[in-house]
């Protein structure tokens, strides 16, 4: 167990599978008191009942990230329990890959309340926070490479990724007076349920040939990732160390996308 993160209060929403539990347990073990916040209230308490179970602190909360008031009861729930909120990571996402021309209003709106608008409101509830406290604080988000580039098979995950990297720097900008950082991290092809799903969909509307072992292959590094090499840049971004650091996206992708 380290210490970099000791005394210390994190939220991750979508933090009881994937990229979110991989988090939740790396925090954990720098010492962060962790909130696991997902709309899978059994999944969340399971998550963070095995953080504890492995020696470090940890507390589920039920949130649906589209609704602004289940996003504060979480946050209220947190602060209730450890004192004080320190990082929100808005990293709860979904995908639901349609052809371009087959898209449809409700599936861009369903893909879009849950990868923008509920960063939006997060990093809104996070900040109102730390300025009750007077204390600062951080945001860090959940992107993706398909904010940087479009993919046709799913093309509205690709435009909400797209503007949580907006919203990252809007939000740089207007809360920096506040001693509040936000800064977001941009994974490429990632070995997580999400994916899983994701092969499955793309295999279902004839885009097999998108999927996960396609992109994988791209990977300047050679593998896809797993969550725990998403560990040490949310870490960074998460510690006393990214102080310094606020309205950036920074890649955690193997070299799929140089820019």
């Amino acid at each position: 167990m380290g210490s970099r993160m000791a005394g210390r209060t994190v939220i991750i929403t979508g933090g009881a599978s994937g990229i979110g539990l991989g988090i939740a347990k790396g925090l954990a073990d720098e010492g962060a008191n962790v909130v696991v916040a997902d709309l899978n209230a059994d999944a969340a308490q399971a998550a963070a009942d095995a953080i504890t179970t492995a020696g470090g602190n940890a507390i589920a909360a039920h949130v649906d990230v589209t609704e602004r008031s289940s996003v504060a009861a979480g946050i209220k729930h947190a602060v209730k329990t450890f004192g004080k909120l320190d990082c929100y990571f808005n990293n709860a996402g979904f995908n639901k890959p349609m052809k371009f021309l087959d898209v449809t209003e409700e599936n861009f709106n369903a893909i879009m309340r849950v990868n923008a608008l509920a960063v939006l409101i997060g990093t809104q509830e996070a900040a109102q926070q730390y300025i009750r406290q007077g204390t600062g604080g951080k945001v860090v988000n959940t992107a993706s490479i398909a904010g940087r580039t479009g993919f046709s098979s799913f093309s509205p995950y690709s435009a909400s990724k797209a503007a949580v990297i907006s919203l990252t720097q809007g939000a740089a900008r207007a809360l920096a007076e506040h001693n509040i950082t936000v800064n977001a991290f941009s994974p490429g092809v990632v070995q997580t349920p999400l994916w899983t799903t994701l092969d499955k969909d793309l295999e279902a509307i004839g885009e097999g040939d998108s999927g996960f072992d396609s992109m994988a292959a791209g990977i300047l590094l050679g593998r896809a990732a797993q969550p725990e090499d998403i560990v040490p840049t949310a870490l960074f971004l998460a510690s006393s160390d990214s102080d310094y650091v606020t309205g950036q996206t920074m890649a955690i992708d193997g070299g799929m996308i140089l820019v």
